[in-house]
């Protein structure tokens, strides 16, 4: 019988793993090439995020009065992140962009319509897992990779006369294909990985 008093417990959890703790990474599509300062503005402003989940269908099969379940196709949620919105609005505008390069306001026009990461509307996106430590940035847990991302909502800013000591944020959207999941780099973390 397995051990279940409060040692074997902290000693299994350790510190645990925060969720303030985390890096994003967006990399903008090659035709919008933002300067590696302004890639840092999107991990240096992001208020939350979330590691991506997925969900397998599921296919019932009526059989003999019961309903029998198969496993059916993979899915997988919308992806979505908070940004704190900066002083010279340089962060949005850049997902606005974005955005209006998949399919243009006025025209109706998609200059970016290609569905690569190479050339077209699509790019990897990171969310990295840290560990608290003594390290300036923290260990890295754990490494996820959303695959051809691109956003599909920008949110609007609410803004009042009565929103006094806030700062403005807004939210992101994004759909991606698939993700890839691996180790950290500290040692004693699950080496698993999910492709």
């Amino acid at each position: 019988m397995a051990s279940s008093n409060v040692s074997s417990f902290l000693q299994t959890i350790g510190q645990g793993v925060k969720p303030n703790m985390f890096l994003i990474d967006v990399q903008f599509p090659a035709a919008l090439a933002k300067a590696s300062a302004d890639q840092n503005l999107s991990n240096l402003l992001c208020k939350s995020a979330a590691l991506p989940g997925s969900n397998l269908g599921v296919i019932e099969v009526p059989f003999r009065g019961r309903t029998v379940k198969i496993a059916g196709d993979r899915t997988f949620d919308t992806w979505t992140t908070t940004f704190f919105n900066d002083k010279d609005f340089k962060l949005r505008s850049f997902f606005e962009q974005w955005a209006n390069s998949i399919n243009t306001h006025e025209a109706n026009t998609a200059p970016l319509f290609v569905p690569n990461n190479s050339a077209g509307y699509m790019a990897d996106l990171g969310v990295k897992q840290l560990e608290k430590d003594a390290s300036t940035e923290g260990a890295i847990l754990r490494t996820y990779t959303l695959k051809y991302c691109f956003p599909t909502n920008v949110s609007q800013i609410d803004v009042a006369y009565d929103s006094n000591d806030q700062i403005e944020e807004f939210t992101v959207e994004w759909q991606y294909s698939y993700f890839t999941a691996a180790a950290g780099s500290r040692a004693g973390v699950s080496s698993l990985p999910v492709v």
